[in-house]
């Protein structure tokens, strides 16, 4: 991957601004093959009432739309937290090329934690996965955004 350029800077401002929506911080950016951000968002749970508005969800339906398409092929995903099984499984379907997550999630990751979706033959595609990228930025936001709910 010469001329590698990470996006996860710009998932760490969607999550920011999740989290002062009293939203859990989770951001994430969709970048076309080009390079481009072209969509992004953070997660919207309890503003959408939806348990199914996490940001990796969000942000492949704005990209979706945008594109005028079912798949994304070609495209990159960036996310601040280990992506969940259902994330996981919309990942595989929206045909992201790579994904890149941030803080590992031993609770309820999907990825390289409980279910491995992509080891599953459910799984139709399997992006290439890199982790760990920006995991002490998103860490430290997820564990301030929870003390300042328990205190």
């Amino acid at each position: 991957m010469s001329g590698f350029t990470s996006h996860m800077r710009h998932a760490l401002d969607e999550a920011r601004g999740a989290a002062e929506r009293g939203e859990v911080p989770v951001g994430a950016v969709i970048v076309s093959p080009e390079g481009k951000i072209i969509a992004g968002a953070g997660n919207q749970t309890r503003a959408m009432n939806d348990p199914t508005a996490h940001a990796e969800m969000q942000v492949i339906r704005a990209a979706c739309a945008r594109l005028g398409r079912e798949r994304l092929t070609g495209h990159d995903l960036y996310v601040t937290l280990e992506p969940c099984p259902m994330c996981a499984m919309a990942i595989s379907a929206a045909r992201i090329r790579r994904l890149y997550f941030a803080a590992a999630d031993p609770k309820s990751g999907g990825i390289l934690q409980g279910p491995r979706i992509f080891t599953h033959p459910q799984a139709h595609h399997v992006p290439e996965v890199y982790d760990g990228i920006g995991a002490q930025d998103s860490e430290e936001l997820l564990r301030a955004f929870f003390v300042s709910r328990r205190g």
